[in-house]
């Protein structure tokens, strides 16, 4: 496993994550998850992404019991704050009263004094931008987070924070965008921000909800128990990647993943590790041996002339459209 700088912070995270999003407390059991978990310790893997509204919060607790046991020190563990964790008008957004009531939340299920990076999930118009970085200022002198980053923020809302974050002296260092061969609206805008201001991308998604392995073929039903058939965690968010037109141009990239001796998921991984501003791509898994065949992206070098190839493959099926990077424009 290699390791990057998480922005230009001293702290260095593994440039492959694990994130529990989809699968922990709700797609598969959690025997499995933690075996999912221990495999990424195995590999390599130190940093282990998650957020409070996944599965409930419930994400989060499987996380924590999964870590348990582990030496806090040598992980760097990463959780989020915005959607609704509760039913109340509160129990949402990126208030001072939100952001100070989830953060204990959040360390009380993952069985931690600390978080090493405490995200923003979403821009949220409603809280004054002040009272957000406030908030999350008295959260990392308080020794609860060491290092704030946000999530799917815009150019400018970067820009307006970080300038907020150097008053307040605390370290605002990183973005989590989605982003792969298919989604690139980043690159535009944010990524050339984020260089100049030192915040570094944890990206998620880099094999677009596994339309990039190559398992979804054009004109066949989805895979059985796949995501694409999963109602509850996942199928909505794979939609868009399901056209025939992005699944043929998909098939087109395996002689290119055979020619690099890559499978196409580690080829769809290492690409987006070859943007210097990307700091780690988070994988996901349902079973371990998902997280050992990603983790062999690590520290792939792609040469030019097969990155120019992957461009010419799938540039007619690519978003990179900045105003796709949004956050709701009203509490959900």
């Amino acid at each position: 496993m290699d390791f990057r700088h998480l922005g230009r912070s001293g702290m260095l995270v593994s440039e492959i994550s694990y994130g529990n999003w989809i699968t922990h407390g709700s797609q598969v059991e959690e025997d499995a998850a933690t075996a999912c978990v221990q495999a990424a310790l195995d590999s390599g893997i130190t940093t282990f992404d998650t957020a409070d509204v996944y599965a409930g919060t419930r994400a989060e607790e499987v996380l924590g019991r999964a870590l348990k046991g582990e030496r806090r020190q040598g992980l760097e563990i990463f959780t989020k704050v915005f959607w609704p964790t509760g039913p109340g008008r509160n129990d949402r957004g990126l208030s001072r009263k939100h952001i100070m009531e989830s953060i204990d939340g959040s360390l009380r299920r993952l069985q931690t004094d600390y978080v090493d990076l405490y995200q923003a999930h979403r821009y949220d118009y409603a809280t004054p931008l002040e009272e957000t970085m406030s908030a999350f200022a008295d959260i990392v002198h308080a020794g609860k987070a060491h290092y704030i980053g946000v999530s799917e923020w815009k150019a400018s809302e970067i820009r307006a924070a970080h300038a907020l974050a150097k008053e307040l002296r605390i370290p605002l260092v990183s973005n989590q965008p989605q982003y792969s061969m298919l989604w690139r609206v980043i690159e535009a805008e944010v990524v050339p921000t984020s260089e100049e201001l030192g915040i570094g991308q944890i990206v998620w998604s880099p094999m677009a909800q596994g339309v990039l392995t190559g398992k979804y073929q054009p004109g066949q039903p989805p895979p059985a128990g796949s995501r694409a058939t999963d109602e509850k965690s996942g199928a909505g968010f794979i939609a868009r990647w399901l056209a025939e037109d992005v699944l043929t141009r998909v098939q087109q990239l395996r002689p290119l993943a055979d020619q690099a001796g890559l499978t196409m998921g580690q080829l769809a991984i290492a690409w987006v590790l070859q943007n210097p501003n990307v700091s780690s791509a988070i994988i996901g898994a349902s079973r371990p041996e998902q997280v050992r065949d990603n983790v062999k992206a690590s520290g792939v070098k792609l040469d030019a002339d097969l990155l120019k190839a992957i461009d010419e493959i799938v540039e007619p099926v690519t978003e990179r459209d900045p105003a796709k990077t949004e956050s709701p424009a009203q509490r959900p």
